[in-house]
């Protein structure tokens, strides 16, 4: 089924009809500021300053690491709403105990990551992520790390280190915070021994000479810290991304799903949306379909896994 032609029919709270994406709807299933929040914004201005559609309203629903909207999206069926959600509601499903998992609900696509990075205070002893990941192996509970969200994104980067590390994951000192303001107070303060954040967090205080960046969990360097090694190159076989996607109403018809992707691909193959990655520091992680399907339930395998090793779950 073709695209329409973006137009001004239909208003927000209102249903589509099929095929209607002149009026699309993004739900951000968090607070606004947040990652899911902002990609959800940035994606709607390429999709509007490109005239893909005029109309496109995104809005908030908060709670449970995503958990609210997800169950909220299983109950929709407007065929121009999108959610956009990430690795960090695939280990919400477990933490929280959801009734609704991801795979009741339609994958559209994977749009982008964020690398992961390891610090240390610029002050510490550990020059190497294996400085670090030995004497954390002999004591792990003298030597916290901290991070966002519990069983978020940095704790299962932490729980998958100690595991090429020969840590025990049980035995993680893991200090949650809610922002990156307080994770890093932490870390300048003594607190804590390490922090684990996005790129985009800590990024600027490595630059700076505040702290030191061990390692990156992307396959490759990333260009904001490129003298910062990836886990791979320091020894560990680890790579993580925390990516971010974009999902629909469950029931959605094969020609309702092609329209939804067929949009979201155009949006991203604008010069406008390239220049989103490169201002923000995205990697791009393109994919749709029953390859992000698959995707999906091999992400939820994996965060079942260590979140249970960890002791979450």
């Amino acid at each position: 089924m073709s695209l329409p032609v973006a137009g001004l029919s239909g208003c927000a709270g209102t249903v589509a009809k099929p095929g209607d994406l002149s009026r699309l709807r993004i739900m951000a299933p968090a607070s606004p500021g947040g990652g899911w929040d902002t990609t959800a914004r940035l994606l709607q201005r390429v999709i509007r300053s490109t005239g893909l559609a005029r109309n496109v309203q995104v809005f908030n629903v908060e709670g449970a690491g995503g958990t609210i909207g997800l169950g909220q999206l299983s109950r929709e069926s407007d065929d121009a709403l999108l959610m956009m959600m990430g690795l960090v509601m695939v280990g919400a499903v477990e933490t929280n105990k959801s009734k609704v998992k991801t795979s009741a609900v339609t994958p559209i696509a994977r749009l982008v990551g964020e690398t992961e990075i390891l610090v240390v205070p610029a002050a510490s002893p550990y020059r190497t992520l294996k400085d670090f990941v030995e004497d954390w192996r002999g004591s792990t509970r003298e030597h916290p790390v901290a991070g966002g969200s519990a069983g978020g994104t940095d704790q299962i980067l932490a729980g998958l280190l100690a595991q090429a590390g020969g840590v025990d994951p049980k035995e993680i000192n893991y200090i949650p915070y809610s922002g990156g303001g307080q994770s890093l107070a932490a870390l300048l303060g003594g607190k804590v021994a390490a922090g684990i954040s996005g790129i985009g967090e800590y990024g600027p205080q490595v630059t700076a000479g505040k702290l030191r960046g061990l390692a990156v969990s992307s396959e490759k360097r990333s260009a904001q810290v490129p003298d910062v090694p990836t886990m791979t190159e320091a020894g560990y076989d680890l790579v993580l991304s925390n990516w971010r996607g974009l999902m629909s109403h469950p029931g959605l018809t094969p020609d309702a799903r092609a329209d939804l992707t067929d949009l979201v691909t155009r949006a991203h193959d604008t010069p406008e949306w390239q220049d989103v990655l490169s201002k923000n520091g995205f990697d791009d992680l393109y994919l749709t379909g029953d390859d992000y399907g698959a995707f999906l339930n091999e992400e939820e395998q994996r965060v079942q896994k260590i979140l249970t090793e960890i002791g979450l779950t």
